[in-house]
């Protein structure tokens, strides 16, 4: 048995929960390690992980702790396979919305847990698993295969069901969050040579948030202007300072207008690169000389080409 135990660490690493998460249903429901040798740690069995198993995805469809707990604790020893549905069967969550699950397709552990720590409101988990996710393979690699997936699908359940905005909203939350902390992490120096914008009226950021902590990664300084910038304001910004590159972000084809776009391309002071970035804008209408990346990394690697291009011309 001794081999097969795991740390707590481990335990929340497999369930997408927090360490902290885990010392709190220890405490307070007694759902703890079992397994005890002199001068160590306790560690859980494959027991004690099954029955924190039936606690967490009670608690994530909505059932309050204590009683997903009490089922948790009554599962006899092996806990059988169908423990969960059991306990499911015979308990009516109060207050719940009909959002169900994060659809999440063909993802990765770390994308199922995050998933699991949202529908849990877990602020704790979601900023660990994120944070870690950042440590380990960096900002594009994070948004890519964990952040994109998990957010397309709290956005494809609130479109089937209306629920699920309270998930959206903390979510969001503990990204920015996350961005801000590596953006400030890498704290590049130098003036900032690229300008970060929502188009007028689109308030979905994140994906630009994203651009911005990909580009201090990379030792490149940005401004972000942010959400719903109108045009004028953009026009003004670009010409106070004189970006070498602007990138516009629309999420939808309502935000998309070209003449924002025909707008910087005219301005007295205009960026060597304009990039219309997100799935809002359509490439037929796009004015000559601007670039639609396909993806974040495409982005960030027109970002370091302006650089690269610049300080060659000034090295030249």
């Amino acid at each position: 048995m001794a081999d097969e135990a795991l740390s707590a660490g481990a335990v929340a690493r497999r369930l997408g929960v927090a360490v902290t998460t885990l010392r709190t249903w220890h405490q307070r429901y007694g759902l703890g390690p079992s397994e005890h040798i002199p001068g160590h740690h306790r560690r859980y069995t494959p027991a004690d992980l099954a029955r924190l198993e039936i606690m967490r995805r009670l608690t994530a469809e909505g059932v309050s702790p204590a009683e997903a707990a009490r089922w948790a604790r009554q599962a006899r020893d092996p806990v059988p396979a169908d423990a969960v549905a059991v306990a499911r069967s015979r308990i009516r969550p109060p207050g719940r919305d009909g959002g169900g699950a994060i659809p999440l397709g063909r993802t990765g552990p770390a994308a199922r847990g995050l998933a699991r720590a949202a529908m849990r409101l877990d602020a704790a988990a979601i900023s660990e698993t994120i944070a870690q996710a950042l440590a380990v393979g960096g900002v594009v690699a994070t948004w890519d295969h964990l952040l994109r997936p998990v957010l397309a699908g709290i956005g494809e359940r609130h479109a089937a069901t209306g629920g699920l905005i309270e998930v959206e909203h903390l979510v969001s939350r503990c990204v920015s969050e996350a961005f801000a902390a590596s953006s400030r992490a890498a704290a590049p120096s130098g003036p900032a040579r690229i300008l970060l914008s929502c188009a007028d009226e689109e308030q979905h950021s994140l994906p630009l948030e994203a651009l911005g902590a990909a580009l201090a990664e990379t030792g490149l300084t940005y401004r972000m202007l942010g959400a719903r910038v109108p045009v004028a304001a953009l026009v003004e910004a670009v010409t106070r300072t004189g970006p070498a590159a602007v990138v516009l972000w629309s999420h939808t084809r309502a935000t998309a207008d070209p003449t924002q776009l025909s707008a910087l391309l005219a301005t007295p002071r205009r960026p060597l690169l304009v990039l219309a970035a997100g799935p809002g804008w359509r490439a037929d209408t796009l004015p000559a000389g601007v670039v639609r990346p396909a993806d974040l990394a495409e982005a960030v690697s027109l970002a370091v080409a302006v650089r690269d291009s610049l300080d060659q011309s000034r090295g030249a």
